[in-house]
């Protein structure tokens, strides 16, 4: 098994309600709860399909996405809830791609403010991943009702976020689409935790690993992934367009469109005149400058993010 492998006929043996989905490694009869009575081997995950109504209600939209739509689910044995993401395979251009998010998922598995995948199921048209729900909505949503976030309250997000992105890196992973939509709440108290999800366009990395494809969203791209040749630091670049955005409310690089956007992120230059920024300490201001460095080898990673002094002000 290879370093990041995640074995599929692994893959539901998690589930909840005490049913275990998944085939026996030492080779006996492989049985699947809810397996399609004509069942095939699935094109995706490479093992019997399955239909997930069998195990779980299918409920109201939660939201789109851009190969299909993400619904609440409930258990049928147990009665918990969760957000099931359904990816119809004939919008799909590479089936790798929906491996490659489950496998990295699962590999993720158990770390702190990551979204949970509890199964992953597939039926002749579609791939259905069942994951932990997070009630509380996007932080895009917060962000815009906020207007902006105060020193302090955008230094308390930025940690937690920072730390998730450590936690991917040290793990192998890099993200490649971090943006406010993409970080949950668990529910709509401010207090409870933030969780990042959508792995759709995530990938493994190994130390030295240089990537090629531009993806991912404008506002966010890093100038390197314009330029075809970029690593982890890619998100690091990402999550200094977030903390801009955090205390202004703007994104850094705007234009009317795609190339204007992409043209503005290659020049580099960070606007610190428009208000709010005359009045936000030159300790956030350096960090933002530090994070937004068009060079990646002189970015910081993103433990030397979490030691600016920018920090010390969630401890006052």
């Amino acid at each position: 098994m290879g370093l990041f492998s995640v074995p599929f006929s692994w893959i539901n043996e998690r589930d909840v309600g005490g049913q275990y989905n998944y085939c026996s490694l030492t080779g006996g009869t492989c049985k699947f709860q809810g397996a399609d009575n004509d069942s095939s081997i699935g094109s995706v995950l490479g093992r019997p399909t399955e239909d997930i109504k069998a195990t779980y209600t299918i409920g109201k939209e939660l939201g789109p996405g851009q190969f299909g739509v993400t619904h609440l689910c409930t258990h049928k044995t147990t009665g918990e809830q969760f957000a099931c993401k359904t990816i119809a395979k004939r919008k799909l251009v590479n089936m790798e791609d929906v491996k490659r998010e489950v496998q990295i998922m699962y590999h993720l598995t158990g770390q702190p403010n990551i979204v949970e995948l509890k199964g992953a199921y597939e039926d002749k048209h579609s791939v259905h991943l069942v994951m932990e729900l997070c009630a509380g909505g996007e932080l895009l949503d917060r962000i815009i009702a906020k207007g902006h976030y105060t020193e302090r309250a955008a230094a308390s997000l930025l940690r937690i976020i920072v730390q998730i992105v450590h936690t991917c890196h040290s793990m192998g992973v890099i993200h490649r689409d971090l943006k406010p939509e993409n970080f949950l709440l668990m529910s709509k108290d401010e207090e409870l935790p933030l969780k990042v999800t959508d792995f759709g366009l995530s990938v493994f990395f190994k130390p030295g690993d240089v990537f090629s494809d531009i993806l991912g969203s404008p506002y966010y791209m890093a100038p390197e992934v314009l330029k075809r040749r970029y690593g982890p630091e890619a998100d690091i670049w990402s999550i200094g367009v977030m903390l801009y955005i955090f205390l202004s409310g703007s994104p850094p690089f705007w234009a009317e469109n795609e190339n204007g956007i992409f043209n503005a992120i290659l020049a580099g230059h960070i606007d610190f005149t428009s208000d709010p920024w005359p009045k936000i300490s030159s300790g956030a201001k350096d960090l933002v400058k530090k994070m937004l460095n068009t060079d990646p080898s002189q970015r910081l990673t993103s433990f030397q993010v979490l030691s600016m002094s920018f920090f010390r002000l969630i401890l006052l």
